[in-house]
């Protein structure tokens, strides 16, 4: 099928000797690999607390790498990466090359790669012309408890309680990066009392609206998508929930 565009992510390309070495020191996923030829890395930027600053896939094409942002934070993100730059061998350009995502059988030019967070989300190629939108990204979101730029993931996420580690956003092997230690101690040291589930939702309450039970806070209700829903939990608190005027039940 032709794929369609994704007009809300913006392109830029990272090149310099030092591109690998330099982004492995900064995000959470290990890109070493995409030395190795073509592949796609989806990573996270933190900040020193390790909470979340953005999220990113990265893709090798050649001598250079392709990075794919959602428009909203890409301007905020290449400054904060390029503050960091200090005398690495390594730039950031914007690139008028657009996305193409799709699912089903991806079309033969350009080269397409399947996005690495989860098969349901089919491919990407880049530099293809794209068709006007026709798949429900948030019902597959839902379905699988995908987190989204902006929607579920904010300044107040961490990696863990946002699913990184089932989604390969995180490796925990690959050394040090900005945001690693508190990272590392939540996955070795503690028990996650709080995280992104799907959810029943019988009623609407809008992305945002908290989630009770009874009169105590329970969590928050994210994107939804028929009678499903990504909410935000608290672990212990998961029976007799509502949100606004909806019923949420596990």
């Amino acid at each position: 099928m032709l794929g369609e565009l994704a007009a809300d992510r913006r392109i830029y390309t990272v090149s310099g000797a030092d591109r690998l070495t330099f982004l492995q020191g900064m995000v959470s996923n290990d890109v070493l690999p995409l030395a190795r030829g073509d592949g796609m890395v989806w990573a996270a930027l933190l900040t020193p607390q390790g909470k979340y600053l953005a999220d990113f896939l990265l893709v090798a094409q050649g001598d250079r790498l392709l990075l794919d942002i959602k428009d909203s934070i890409a301007e905020t993100t290449i400054r904060r990466l390029s503050m960091y730059r200090l005398r690495a061998d390594v730039q950031f350009a914007a690139s008028d090359l657009t996305v193409t995502r799709g699912v089903g059988k991806a079309p033969p030019t350009p080269p397409s790669l399947a996005d690495p967070r989860h098969p349901a989300l089919g491919w990407r190629a880049y530099g293809a012309a794209g068709g006007p939108p026709e798949i429900d990204w948030d019902a597959i979101r839902t379905a699988h408890c995908i987190p989204e730029t902006g929607i579920e993931l904010t300044d107040d996420s961490y990696l863990l309680e946002s699913g990184f580690e089932r989604l390969h956003g995180v490796d925990f092997r690959k050394g040090c990066y900005v945001g690693q230690e508190v990272t590392a101690r939540m996955k070795h040291k503690t028990e996650l009392k709080k995280g992104l589930i799907t959810v029943q939702i019988d009623g609407h309450a809008p992305p945002g609206t908290p989630i009770l039970q009874g009169d105590r806070p329970a969590g928050t209700l994210f994107t939804q998508s028929g009678r499903r829903a990504i909410a935000y939990l608290r672990f212990d608190r998961t029976d007799n929930l509502t949100a606004g005027s909806a019923k949420i039940t596990l």
